[in-house]
């Protein structure tokens, strides 16, 4: 090699710096609520080296690195990236499920869930659960979203309901189990897949060892339950054979949960050895159905627009054109006064709850669920904000196993920060429009 060649060569290496130059980002001057549910911290100083938190603080005490990247969050509420526990990215909205299953199943992975998801990321959903949806395509999209390939959250995926007999028409979604050797076979399948959790319903048509063996299973591979609460039975078998964490409120129009339930959930939630009893209430989607039906202009928001093509955007608003006609909601305004209430029972009960929506059920759209379910639970059932954004960050990081890496802006953990203009513990509504995404140390948005 020619001295020339090694003098431009080693000029070059100086320009370029070396291949391993590290990207640092400061977050500076916002009110941080770092998710454990603590006084904020304000005037905060958050330092982002590539993907990771390498320090927490405030102005005066915390050093901003040479050649940082400054991101000024004056004036904002700085807080983990929502988690939303109960998605459905393979529906957005649509109001005919049996169309929609028959129209666009072959249009899931590389359409409508890619859509789904990178709209919860816009709205601010770093990390979510999806509960039902094809085995392969859940894991494709889940996938190429860690690989970088499409933008959305960090995705834990169930993969197909496990129930005692799929409804017709959805097999490709829902597997039946028939004795306890198909229901750890089905755990087994799901499980070598690379499934995140298992999503188990129905569970008061199954015999109580089909659904032990379910939970059994699931455990051995170390798999987390989440099961369906819409029946007093399917609750008392899913606490019986172990299930983590329930979903829904569910009994229907009944005012409350059974006494004999409730002593159930309070004996199960007295064992700390254990761990908490999750419970995701999902109530926004039918406490709001009301306003939205009288009130039908935020449909109207073209967010959930995003990544669909025309004609799907155009069969979706189609669906939803008469609001109040719409077979899924018509029990709604019975059930709606006894959400609060049963709400309330699980909270006093002990339970740790989770922001989930449900989100992608007729007229509930993926950028618009999680800061309703916020809402909603604030504003209209008075729980405190601590608590609610406490919901919607740490304790799904720590039901889901991940807390050592996601859930609270702290040392070592993901860079997965939002921010927004205001006082977000005043008012929670401001969610709606989150101003800045950031996702393992990139700015989304």
């Amino acid at each position: 090699m020619t001295r020339p060649y090694i003098l431009f060569s080693f000029i070059f290496l100086l320009l370029i710096g070396p291949s391993n130059a590290q990207t640092v980002t400061a977050l500076v001057g916002g009110t941080l609520i770092d998710g454990f549910g603590g006084k904020p911290i304000y005037n905060s100083v958050i330092i982002i080296e590539d993907e990771i938190i390498i320090k927490v603080g405030h102005q005066g005490n915390t050093d901003i690195p040479d050649g940082a990247n400054i991101i000024s969050t004056e004036g904002m509420s700085v807080m983990p990236g929502l988690w939303d526990m109960h998605v459905h990215l393979m529906i957005n909205g649509h109001s005919n499920y049996t169309h929609w299953d028959t129209a666009y199943i072959n249009k899931l992975n590389d359409v409508v869930m890619p859509a789904s998801a990178h709209q919860l990321l816009m709205a601010g959903v770093t990390s979510a659960r999806d509960l039902g949806a094809p085995l392969s395509e859940s894991i494709e999209v889940r996938d190429r979203i860690n690989s970088g390939e499409i933008p959305g959250p960090t995705m834990y995926m169930s993969g197909p309901f496990i129930q005692h007999e799929p409804y017709p028409g959805t097999e490709a979604f829902r597997w039946g189990v028939n004795g306890t050797t198909d229901a750890r076979e089905k755990v087994r399948k799901l499980a070598k897949a690379g499934v995140d959790c298992i999503k188990l319903i129905d569970q008061d048509q199954m015999q109580q060892i089909e659904v032990d063996a379910v939970v059994d299973e699931a455990h051995k591979h170390g798999l987390t339950v989440v099961a369906h609460s819409h029946r007093p039975e399917e609750i008392r078998r899913g606490l019986l054979s172990g299930v983590d964490n329930f979903e829904h409120t569910g009994l229907s129009s009944a005012p409350e949960y059974p006494a004999d339930v409730i002593e159930m959930i309070k004996e199960r939630t007295a064992q700390m050895n254990l761990g908490p009893l999750y419970w995701t209430p999902t109530v926004e989607g039918l406490y709001n159905y009301e306003y939205v039906r009288d009130n039908p202009e935020k449909l109207d928001n073209d967010c959930w627009h995003l990544g669909l093509p025309q004609d799907i955007i155009e069969d979706i608003e189609q669906s939803i054109i008469y609001p109040g006609r719409l077979p899924y909601f018509q029990l709604t305004p019975v059930r709606k006064p006894t959400l609060e209430r049963k709400v309330k029972q699980l909270m006093d009960a002990g339970v740790v709850l989770l922001i989930g929506t449900d989100s992608g059920i007729p007229m509930k759209f993926h950028c618009q669920s999680t800061w309703n379910e916020l809402d909603v639970w604030v504003n209209e059932f008075g729980i405190d904000p601590m608590y609610a954004i406490k919901a919607a960050t740490y304790w799904p990081s720590k039901m889901m196993g991940v807390d050592d890496k996601y859930g609270t802006i702290s040392e070592g953990k993901y860079a997965d920060i939002i921010a927004v203009d205001g006082d977000v513990l005043r008012w929670i509504s401001l969610l709606q429009d989150v101003d800045l995404v950031i996702k393992h140390g990139k700015r989304v948005k």
